[in-house]
């Protein structure tokens, strides 16, 4: 990989990627604002911003921005997370200069019209009413705030139908001003880009934007708990967790090699004792959510009204033996899965360039290949089972939504976890 990385008189990092053999560039600007960083009045403020980003600015009314950027065959989107947002686009090679000034032109000059304003509510709001209705969404949201209660990291991204139908745009503009600092974001690009070039640009689209201030973080405090919400379903779905890791931990590597070998795919522990054998579940899946100072580390299933009672029980067993019980041959199917996994996405501009904004974000710096693979590749049993020792020790959280009857009270699971 050929990564430069330049930073701008403001603090703007500037970051390419480059790669032969393509035609295509992706670039983005991901800023390290999220919804870690709102007060609990506002929660829901950043997605919102996100959303009215594209709904107009001086220059280009929301029309403009959509027919711009498809004219030429191209690609813009953005996402909210709870620590970050992203606003990225893909174009031809040759398109480049135009995403970066609509991105920053979105970023930077967005009027926040009152009339959009209420028209975004709207269509948020229903996003909000969508995910209720959708049981493996919002078991999610639940899940989140029970493992982290009264506190941002918490709250759901998209906030409540309450907060944002009376959110004020002066929120709106008083959060821009507080977190959408020069200093506060990167712009990667990857593809058929020329580093020089693309400094250029993004000096002519940016170089007039403040540093912005500093802002810190109230530290995360991970609880743990139990949430159970009876509705009448088809199935339940049925989150467990515990506290994970941050990005920096040494644990992080062994830590995905677990995740993997515990819920990672169709050779899993899981899916092999609960699917394949058993026939419990259609879905059932380990995932890590990795933050600054903190982690979670979670298992999805959902499964019938009776088959829980015994689904419950297994899953607290599997994890239970990870302490002592793990084998190299299937640490060494979990490495490969994780590598494979890894090289793939390089064959993707947007993979890249999403990767060197989250590592200069993360890390300061862009993580070389190699450096990643032998730490992999470093991952051995004795340590997956120290880890997960570490994992599975801390207090666990347990989400479930739908006909819940059948499953056994918070201590008990406990218990079988220990």
């Amino acid at each position: 990989m050929s990564i430069q990385l330049t930073t701008l008189a403001n603090g703007l990092r500037v970051a390419s990627d480059h790669m032969d053999g393509v035609e295509t560039a992706s670039v983005g600007v991901w800023v390290g604002a999220g919804t870690r960083d709102e007060r609990p009045e506002i929660n829901g403020v950043s997605h919102l911003l996100e959303h009215m980003a594209f709904k107009g600015t001086r220059r280009r009314n929301a029309q403009a921005i959509a027919e711009e950027i498809e004219a030429v065959g191209g690609h813009l989107n953005a996402y909210t997370s709870r620590e970050h947002t992203a606003f990225y686009a893909k174009v031809l090679k040759e398109d480049l200069p135009l995403a970066v000034d609509i991105i920053a032109d979105i970023i930077q000059n967005s009027t926040l019209d009152g009339e959009e304003l209420a028209r975004e509510r709207a269509v948020i709001i229903q996003e909000i009413h969508q995910s209720h209705d959708t049981p493996d969404d919002v078991i999610f949201d639940h899940f989140q705030e029970t493992a982290f209660p009264n506190q941002p990291i918490g709250r759901p991204v998209m906030g409540s139908a309450e907060l944002i139908r009376d959110m004020p745009r002066d929120a709106l503009v008083d959060f821009m001003r507080g977190h959408y600092g020069a200093s506060s974001m990167v712009l990667t690009a990857a593809g058929r880009v020329d580093h020089d070039k693309l400094v250029a640009v993004a000096e002519a689209a940016f170089g007039g934007l403040d540093a912005g201030p500093d802002h810190a973080r109230p530290p995360a405090s991970y609880a743990g708990g139990d949430y159970r919400e009876r509705r009448d379903l088809e199935q339940v779905h049925a989150l467990l967790g515990f506290e994970g890791v941050p990005y920096k931990d040494d644990d992080f590597y062994t830590v995905s090699v677990l995740s993997t070998l515990l819920g990672g795919g169709m050779s899993s522990r899981l899916f092999q004792e609960v699917r394949e054998k058993r026939g419990l579940v259609y879905s059932i899946h380990t995932f890590l959510s990795f933050y600054s100072d903190t982690g979670l580390f979670g298992i999805y299933a959902g499964t019938g009204e009776t088959e829980v009672e015994e689904l419950i029980p297994l899953i607290c067993e599997q994890v239970a033996k990870l302490r002592y019980d793990v084998n190299e041959e299937e640490v060494a199917r979990a490495r490969a899965q994780l590598k494979a996994s890894l090289l793939m996405a390089l064959e993707s501009t947007s993979s890249r360039a999403e990767q060197l904004a989250r590592q200069l974000m993360v890390f300061g710096r862009s993580l070389p290949i190699s450096e990643i693979v032998a730490k992999v590749d470093a991952v051995e049993a004795a340590s997956v089972c120290k880890a997960a020792t570490r994992i599975f020790d801390s207090q666990p959280t347990f989400a479930t939504l739908g006909p819940i009857e059948h499953i056994e009270e918070f201590g008990r699971i406990t218990e079988r976890l220990r």
